[in-house]
C-alpha cells in the first residue's frame, strides 16, 4: 500500500516521532497507520532500553501551592537535552505532574507512577 507525505505528517503529529522514523514505520507496515503506531511503540521501547544508562542533565523544576488548602508541591523532571527542556510540551508535562502530586499526594515516585494522569490509560 502506498502512502503520501501527508500520511507521514499525520503519523508524526500523532506520535511526536521524527519524520524519518515515521516514514520508515509506514514503509515497514505497508502504509497501515495503526500498525505503524505499534511499530514505532515497539521501536521506542527498544531505544529506551539502550538509553537507560544515559545521563539526563537537563530538565525543569516547578512549584505550586494549592490556594484552598495551602499545601505545596515541588517536582523536578529531567531530560537529556536543553531542546526538550525548553519545549512547551515538556513544560506543560512538568506542570501537569505537579498538579497530580498536589491532588493525589503520592508517597514516592512508585506511588506517583500509579496515579491517573490526564488523557492517559
Amino acid at each position: 500500500m502506498a502512502f503520501t507525505a501527508q500520511d507521514v505528517k499525520t503519523l508524526r503529529e500523532m506520535t511526536n516521532v521524527g519524520m524519518m522514523d515515521c516514514k520508515k514505520a509506514l514503509v515497514e507496515t505497508d502504509g497501515d497507520m495503526e500498525k505503524a503506531v505499534d511499530w514505532l511503540r515497539e521501536k521506542g521501547l527498544a531505544k529506551a532500553a539502550k538509553k537507560a544508562g544515559r545521563v539526563a542533565a537537563e530538565g525543569m523544576s516547578y512549584a505550586r501551592v494549592c490556594p484552598e488548602c495551602g499545601v505545596g508541591a515541588i517536582v523536578e523532571v529531567n531530560c537529556e537535552t536543553d531542546f526538550c527542556a525548553k519545549s512547551e510540551l515538556f513544560g506543560s508535562f512538568v506542570k501537569d505532574i505537579c498538579k497530580v502530586v498536589l491532588n493525589e499526594n503520592p508517597a514516592d515516585v512508585d506511588a506517583l507512577m500509579q496515579c491517573k494522569y490526564a488523557d492517559s490509560d
